[in-house]
């Protein structure tokens, strides 16, 4: 089946993690998958979704919990990577869509997690780093932030900073002003 371009999944993906070195016998694992959707046609947001895991090799950390809001009790009842992998590909489709993300590190976290877990990778070859594409196309001579892009934009942030859900709406915001620009 040939790539789908109508819309963009714009993914924002939240992990475990700590103040300082991973503790002994855990790993970073991913606790939460923002998706957002760009219509592509008309450069709209179409919808978001948060996608819960529960941590299987890891504790969410205080430093954790006050960086995404996320606490342990949010994700006990929560799935697994399988789970939301079977999502990704069965409602948005995500193996024929082009994904985008902030920088790399979604995409790299994806691939090993899901090497990891033995989970197939949900998504396609096409990957999108708006991080680098805002910089280029803004003839920066460095990367910045989400929340930079945005002020710079002068789009408001909307939701929770750090929260996958959230982060993917803004993201999906700031590409779309991007393609604008293009058209």
């Amino acid at each position: 089946m040939a790539r789908q371009l109508d819309k963009i999944l714009v993914i924002d993906v939240e992990s475990t993690c700590w103040d300082g070195a991973t503790p002994d016998g855990e790993v970073s694992e991913i606790i939460e998958i923002g998706v957002a959707t760009l219509d592509v046609a008309s450069l709209e947001r179409v919808d978001r979704e948060c996608l819960l895991i529960k941590p299987v090799r890891s504790q969410v950390s205080e430093f954790c919990t006050r960086l995404t809001t996320l606490t342990a009790e949010h994700l006990s009842d929560a799935g697994s990577l399988a789970d939301a992998v079977k999502v990704l590909k069965k409602r948005f489709r995500s193996q024929d869509r082009l994904w985008a993300s902030w920088g790399d590190y979604d995409r790299r976290q994806f691939e090993r997690v899901c090497q990891e877990f033995g989970v197939g990778y949900p998504f396609g070859t096409s990957h999108l780093n708006v991080k680098t594409l805002f910089s280029v196309a803004h003839g920066l001579d460095r990367e910045l932030g989400m929340d930079m892009a945005c002020q710079r934009l002068g789009l408001p942030i909307e939701g929770t900073h750090h929260r996958g859900v959230d982060d993917a709406w803004n993201i999906a915001g700031i590409l779309s002003r991007l393609l604008a620009s293009s058209r």
